[in-house]
């Protein structure tokens, strides 16, 4: 009797250590899968000097491995294009457009969506520290600023979703503000 419950509870602690295997380079891998697509957006910031926080929201297009287009509809319209190095914002009829080779933590943190919608790790690694927690199912991946000038601007990131699907980003800044940004693909027909 004895013997059976020792094998079960082996058995039982193999097969924890297998589930908790999931690692780094299975999530980059998951997320390499992904060949990009449309979703809707929601994203809340919350800042200190406000009694609530903003809310804005639209869909986003992500086409690998250097294309990310944000559009916000609501509450007014704004559409910012990442094409490789060059940021393009667009807002009341008025354009910018910011290469981000000359503003290295701008660059830095471009590279921290770009990288992971991506799978890229060795891209984040140049900038930030990565923690993985979870599963393939809801995984969680931090990335906390190694330099020091963007870790003035940015305390961290946090990104989370289910498998090769990033579903929520936290961007907390220096200052204690924090931006909250909801994801849900938006299935092709």
């Amino acid at each position: 009797m004895m013997r059976r419950i020792a094998v079960a509870l082996l058995g039982l602690l193999l097969m924890t250590g297998a589930q908790a295997a999931y690692d780094l380079d299975q999530l980059m891998s998951d997320l390499a899968t992904q060949k990009g697509g449309r979703a809707r957006f929601v994203e809340k910031r919350h800042v200190a000097l406000l009694d609530k926080p903003v809310q804005a929201s639209g869909e986003m297009v992500f086409t690998p491995p250097d294309r990310l287009e944000k559009r916000t509809l609501l509450p007014r319209p704004e559409t910012m294009v990442l094409d490789k190095d060059t940021l393009s914002l667009e807002r009341d009829k008025r354009k910018f457009t910011i290469h981000l080779n000359n503003r290295p933590e701008a660059q830095a943190f471009v590279e921290s969506i770009r990288s992971t919608l991506s799978g890229n790790r060795k891209a984040l690694e140049q900038d930030y520290a990565l923690k993985l927690e979870g599963e393939s199912q809801r995984w969680v991946l931090t990335l906390v600023p190694k330099d020091d000038a963007i870790l003035a601007l940015l305390k961290r990131i946090t990104v989370s979703g289910s498998k090769n699907q990033v579903r929520h980003i936290e961007y907390l800044q220096a200052d204690g503000d924090r931006s909250e940004i909801s994801i849900e693909p938006i299935e092709v027909q």
